[in-house]
């Protein structure tokens, strides 16, 4: 059932609260984003998206992440 109703955080429309299911990429990349508050289970919404590179809400704060690392968000 892996990766059912999943999709990455670049395929989330912006305002809507979604809940991330995943974090994917390799331990530091995953590491990494789970400083900034990515982590599963926890809410994510996007606030704007400029050729990829998206501006979040998580956690109480605005992290802006590149294209790449959001596609390792699963939500």
């Amino acid at each position: 059932m892996e990766g059912v109703g999943c999709m990455p955080l670049t395929m989330a429309r912006e305002g809507e609260e979604n809940v991330i299911k995943k974090v994917g990429g390799k331990e530091e990349t995953r590491q990494f984003l789970e400083n900034l508050g990515f982590v599963s289970g926890g809410t994510v919404t996007v606030i704007s998206e400029i050729n990829g590179n998206m501006i979040v809400n998580v956690k109480d704060s605005r992290v802006a992440i590149g294209k790449d690392m959001a596609n390792h968000i699963m939500v």
